[in-house]
């Protein structure tokens, strides 16, 4: 099956910036990053997951209001890697942090549910901290 292997994850002090990485391989018959929607969801110790960032097929870009101005997802096509640039980041932005990938070919003005992304990756903590 498809695999996401992610790095880049870390601890900061507010005000920091970090940058995630997805990798995505062995997806066969399926596409890579730049044939697929991709998304970055965070899920906060005791919170719930939240979307955090897409990008779609024709590379538009859409972000949760909390992030929007301090966070941009970009790809990379020929590294087939995803990425997550992170700044001005805040306490409220530790979580862990997953990417994933989606097999529908829907274009969406919003992160989208959990459900429309069937692979994902393995997780990476982001602490912010002082």
């Amino acid at each position: 099956q498809v695999q996401l292997v992610q790095s880049g994850g870390g601890s900061v002090h507010p005000g920091g910036s970090l940058r995630l990485s997805c990798v995505v391989s062995n997806y066969g018959v399926t596409y890579g990053v730049g044939g697929s929607s991709m998304a970055w969801f965070r899920q906060a110790p005791g919170g719930e997951r939240e979307g955090v960032a897409r990008i779609n097929i024709d590379g538009t870009t859409k972000y949760a209001e909390f992030v929007r101005g301090r966070f941009t997802i970009s790809r990379d096509a020929h590294q087939n890697t995803l990425y997550l640039q992170m700044n001005g980041l805040k306490p409220d932005d530790t979580a862990m942090y997953y990417c994933a990938y989606s097999i529908s070919r829907q274009w969406r003005n919003s992160v989208g549910a959990e459900g429309e992304y069937k692979y994902w990756g393995q997780g990476t903590q982001v602490t912010v901290s002082s």
